[in-house]
Order: C-alpha cells, then structure tokens, then sequence
C-alpha cells in the first residue's frame, strides 16, 4: 500500500489525489506526457528514509566528507568562477537578518537594503567611471545579454558584433537571450596575442551593427589594449561600445568608460563572494547619466530623494515604471530574482579596500601571475601560446610539446593535492592542448613554487 514519503512533501496518496483531482489528471505522468520516453529515467530511485533525523545528518556528512575543497587543496582554477579572499567582514554583514532574508520588498520595510545597495551603486560608479549602475542580476551571461539588448533597443539596429574569446557558456547564453531580437556574429582574435583582430571587425561592421562587445581581460585571459580603436571604430559605424570586464582589475587597468565604452558589464563574484559550486555571481551594468541609456535599463536603480520631512532623504527605486515590476506587459525584458546580496556584500569590500586597497590588490594579483607564467614557460615540455599578449590574473598553458593531455597532467596535480588549471583544449583548439591557470592574491611565491615543481615533475619525471 502507498504511504506518505517523510521527505517529500505532498507525497500522502490521499493529498495526492485531491490535487489531482483539482487540475484534472488521473495520473502523475500525465504532467510528464511531453517528455520524451527516451530521456526519461525508468528504474527506481533508491530513497528510501533513514529512521531520525541524526541518522540522516550522519550520512549526509559522510557524503559530503569526500568533497575535496580549495581549503584542503592548492587551487589554480579560474575561468569565470575566481578564488580570490574574501575578508571576515563581508560574511559577517550580509549574514545580517535584515540582509540575508531581504528578497525582495518595498521601502516600508527596507531597513537599510536600499541605502546599502544605493552605496554599492555609488563605489561600483566610482570604480568603473560611469554614473548609473544597477542592482546586480544574475551574473556576467545575464548583464553582457542585457548590454546588447539594450544597445539594439537604443540604436534600432539588429546585429551584434561580439569577439570569439568569450567563454563558451557566456556566448551561448547569450545567443539565446538575444535570439529574435539581435542576430549575434562573432570577430577573429589575432591567434599570437588574444586580441581582436581589427581587420575582421572592420569587414564587418555595417549600419546593420547596434553594438561591438568585448572582454577586457577576456576569458582566455589577455588584456586588450585596443579598446579605443575598437570603441571610434563601432562609434564611427553609429554602433556602440559594449565592454566585459573583471571589476578587481581596476585597481591597476583604465576603466573601459576611458577608452570609449557606451556600456559597461562584468561580475562582481572576485568582490568578497566566496567560490560557491559555480555560484556567488552577481552581473553588473554599468552607463553614462543619459536618458537614452537609463530608460533602456530594466532591472532595478536606486536613487536618493528628498521626503516630506525638511532635510531627510530617502532611498528607492528610480523611473520603476520602466521595469516589469512596475509594467509587466509592456516591459522591454522581464527581470525576474536579482542578486542584491551579492551586491550588498561587494559593497562591503569595497568599502573596505578603498582606491588604495583594489590598486594593491591588482598589483598584486598582476605581479604574481606574470611571476608564475615565467617559472611555467621554463618548464621543458610546455608552450605559451599567447606569449605576444599580455594577460592579468590567467594565462593560457600548451601541454603539447610534452606529448602528454592537460587531463593527464590535471590528474597528476590531483594526486599531488593541486586543483590544475581549467582544460580548454577543447574549447580553443588552435590553442593546442591547453590549460588555463588562476593566480590571485591568496597565491604566494610558495604556493606557485610548488606548482611548478609538481608540474616540472609530471612531465619530465
């Protein structure tokens, strides 16, 4: 006889049935009948219920005791999701009731979100140069879609022109975002140095072309000092100028606002968000005070504002109607959960840091990973591929000369308690059997030493 599951709700048959009943079906797979047979699972999940609750802590611990994390192992990982340190204090304020339970809500009972997301807005401005910044949404994929749909909507135009250096899933999230609205096409990069290849991108710019957007640094890590020959030439088309970017690299590059940027995106996740299985992203967008570029927004901006009370201000929402909280029908894009944690907490780090503590960081951050490169380019077997162009947290390493996979080496630096770094081979083929290697600032000069050593000795030992 069917019984009620103790760790699935609505699971006793008698519930079951009325629910049923409510919507009509005789059975559960009817809510399945436009799933495919072929993709559906057809055995039997085993889940069946441990006796108490201190059972079920006991085996979820086991479980999750075999989890080999960046606290046990030395981790060179990067490629969109960062290991960077995050202070005490940074946990310590978004753990705050008024924060962490803080979804959503209204003014009247705000208790400080606003005004800490209203501060966040205002360091992230001054760190980019730009006047208007958003509440963060979901990540980097979600702010670069949103750039180019803006940039279409603002111009009337509906092609993109977007460099193939992207990340993969960055570019097809993208693709499927703008799918109806802006026909994305992609511009070469110059196969010695990472940049885009400008030749390309002039054949291809047309009076068609709403916006070019590129990374600086990009994700196979080379920093583009092209940026203002890339920004006159989209300008000089009546395109716009549409840059990704690492926020923690300001602290030693030039904010794309000063070499021509009409938009600026990026991810906030190295600003005081721990690695979280892929997670802790956060996207930002980023404009110049125009109306044209802040009706186009449609997630949320927070603005200060004179009350009713002489000499007391308010924070809040700015032009809502434009968003699809204030006209979900008519609302140019629908924005949905945003990430406002997230930026409360990259307030906080950066209220920390100040101008002087984010210059450090990059310099840091720069001086070690351009140490690092060095010491592995020595090591007899491996090639940098982009050895012309200049990189700031991540390189790219070629494996091929040493005869060996990056999966191979990766599984050696495994054993050797070692996270490697990210295999693109596959991504980037004409790059060769490569890996892309992260250094920030919690690597020191040990740390890379023993990189190297564990690499020298995989393979040539």
């Amino acid at each position: 006889m069917k019984t009620a599951h103790p760790y699935i709700p609505n699971s006793a048959p008698e519930v079951q049935a009325k629910m049923m009943d409510e919507i009509g079906i005789k059975d559960i797979d009817e809510l399945y009948a436009d799933i495919p047979q072929s993709i559906r699972f057809a055995g039997k999940m085993d889940i069946s219920a441990l006796p108490c609750e201190y059972d079920l802590k006991r085996h979820m611990n086991r479980i999750l005791d075999r989890n080999n994390s960046c606290e046990e192992n030395l981790n060179f990982l990067g490629g969109g999701c960062w290991q960077h340190y995050v202070p005490a204090i940074c946990d310590e304020i978004n753990h705050r009731s008024e924060f962490l339970t803080a979804y959503a809500g209204e003014p009247f009972e705000d208790h400080g979100r606003f005004q800490a997301l209203f501060e966040y807005a205002s360091m992230m401005g001054e760190l980019l140069d730009m006047d208007v910044v958003n509440v963060p949404t979901y990540d980097w994929s979600q702010a670069a879609s949103t750039s180019i749909r803006m940039a279409a909507r603002i111009t009337g135009r509906g092609q993109a022109l977007v460099a193939d250096t992207l990340a993969p899933d960055r570019l097809s999230a993208i693709r499927n975002y703008c799918k109806s609205f802006v026909e994305i096409m992609m511009v070469k990069h110059c196969p010695d140095t990472g940049k885009m290849d400008l030749e390309d991108l002039k054949s291809k710019l047309s009076p068609e072309i709403a916006a070019v957007y590129f990374e600086n640094p990009s994700y196979i890590g080379t920093i583009e000092d092209q940026g203002r020959t890339i920004s006159d030439m989209a300008h000089a088309d009546g395109a716009l100028s549409l840059v990704g970017v690492d926020p923690i690299s300001l602290g030693v590059l030039l904010p794309p606002s000063n070499y021509g940027a009409d938009i600026v995106c990026g991810d906030i996740q190295p600003l005081g968000i721990h690695m979280q299985y892929g997670g802790g992203h956060a996207g930002f967008i980023a404009t110049r005070d125009e109306k044209k570029f802040v009706m186009e927004y449609p997630s949320r901006l927070f603005g200060i504002e004179a009350t009713s009370e002489k000499g007391e201000y308010g924070f809040g929402d700015v032009t809502f109607d434009r968003t699809s909280f204030g006209d979900r029908e008519n609302a140019k894009e629908f924005i949905g959960t945003a990430t406002a944690l997230w930026g409360i907490t990259a307030g906080v780090y950066l209220a920390l840091l100040g101008p002087e503590g984010i210059t450090q960081v990059g310099k840091t951050i720069l001086q070690r990973s351009q140490y690092a490169a060095k010491k592995i380019s020595q090591i007899n077997g491996v090639r940098m591929p982009l050895e012309k162009g200049i990189h700031f947290k991540e390189f790219v390493v070629d494996f091929s000369p040493s005869g060996k996979t990056v999966k191979t080496i990766n599984q050696g630096l495994l054993e050797k308690k070692i996270f490697g770094g990210m295999d693109i081979s596959g991504l980037f083929p004409e790059l060769g059997n490569a890996a892309m290697f992260c250094i920030t600032e919690i690597h020191t000069k040990e740390d890379i030493d023993t990189l190297v050593q564990a690499l020298d000795s995989i393979i040539n030992g």
